[in-house]
C-alpha cells in the first residue's frame, strides 16, 4: 500500500482540493496510526497518560505515533513530553507540536492535519475513555468505517464515575441543541474520535470551527459527504481534574453551536 502523504488543505480558485505538506510531517516516519493528544497545562498528568498509552500501543499489531499538541500551556507540559519521549524510547515515537491559537478544536485540527498515517484521531489527556477502545475503533476503520467515535450515551455505555450534576445538565441541553444538526449521533462531544485520513481530509477542508463547535461541525461535514460514522458505547470516567467549567464553557459551547447553525443553514 502506498503511504498517504501528510498535508494541510485549502480550496483553490476553482474549488479543487489542493494540498500542502506540513513541515513537521516531513520529519516523521510513516506509521499506521497517529494518536493526537491536545494538551493545555497538563503537566500534572501527561507523564502518566503517555506511559499508559505507549504501553498499550507498543503491543498492538499496527505501528503508531503519539503527537501531543501543546495548546499554549504556561506550565511544563512540553518539557515533560520531551523528557518522557526520551525515557520511553522509540517503540512508540512521541512528537510535540505547538499551537498558539487557543481552543481544543484548533489544537486537534493542527494535529490531525500534520500527519502521514492512514488512520488518525484524538483523545483527551485525562484518558476518560479506556485505551482498549482503540482496538475496536481500528477494527471498524479497517472494515471500512470513515470515523469511529466513543459515546457516553449510546446503548450499552456506562459512567464509571458519574458526571457532576452541572455537566450532566449542560450535556443534556447541548445534545438537544445538536440533535437536529448531526442526525443519529448520541454524543458529539466525547473526546475520543478516530478517522480514515481521506474521509477526514475531505471533511476538514470544509470546517471553520476551532472552539466547542469543532466536533459538531466535523461530524456534520462527514455526514454531508456520506461518510460512515460508527458510534461505540464506552465505560467512561468523568475526570476530577477536568478543565471544563460548566457555566463559562457551557455558555461558550451553546454560542458556538448556534453560530455554526447560522453559518450552515
Amino acid at each position: 500500500m502506498v503511504p498517504l502523504h501528510a498535508h494541510s488543505v485549502h480550496v483553490g480558485k476553482r474549488g479543487r482540493l489542493q494540498a500542502r505538506r506540513h513541515p513537521d510531517s516531513l520529519r516523521r516516519s510513516h506509521v499506521d496510526l497517529e494518536v493526537i493528544i491536545p494538551a493545555y497545562n497538563e503537566a500534572g498528568r501527561i507523564a502518566s497518560t503517555l506511559t499508559q498509552t505507549v504501553d498499550f500501543l507498543a503491543v498492538q499489531p499496527w505501528s503508531s505515533r503519539i503527537v501531543v499538541v501543546d495548546n499554549g500551556s504556561v506550565d511544563e507540559t512540553a518539557a515533560l513530553v520531551h523528557r518522557i519521549s526520551r525515557e520511553l524510547g522509540d517503540a512508540v515515537p512521541i512528537s510535540v507540536l505547538g499551537c498558539s491559537r487557543r481552543g481544543k478544536g484548533a489544537a486537534v485540527r493542527r494535529g490531525l492535519l500534520s500527519g502521514t498515517s492512514r488512520y488518525t484521531g484524538f483523545f483527551d489527556a485525562d484518558l476518560a475513555t479506556p485505551l482498549a477502545t482503540l482496538t475496536e475503533a481500528m477494527a471498524q476503520l479497517a472494515g471500512g468505517a470513515a470515523a469511529v467515535i466513543a459515546s457516553r450515551h449510546a446503548p450499552g455505555s456506562t459512567f464509571v464515575v458519574p458526571q457532576h450534576i452541572g455537566r450532566r445538565m449542560g450535556g443534556t441541553a447541548f445534545r438537544a441543541l445538536t440533535k437536529s444538526k448531526v442526525k443519529g449521533i448520541q454524543d458529539t462531544q466525547c473526546g475520543f474520535k478516530f478517522f480514515e485520513r481521506d474521509a477526514l481530509t475531505a471533511a476538514m477542508v470544509q470546517c471553520r470551527s476551532t472552539g466547542f463547535a469543532f466536533d459538531v461541525e466535523l461530524l456534520l461535514r462527514l455526514q454531508d459527504n456520506d461518510a460512515s460514522i460508527v458510534e461505540l458505547p464506552v465505560a467512561w470516567t468523568d475526570g476530577a481534574e477536568s478543565t471544563f467549567r460548566p457555566f463559562q464553557d457551557g455558555v461558550a459551547s451553546f454560542a458556538s453551536v448556534i453560530q455554526l447553525q447560522k453559518a450552515t443553514s
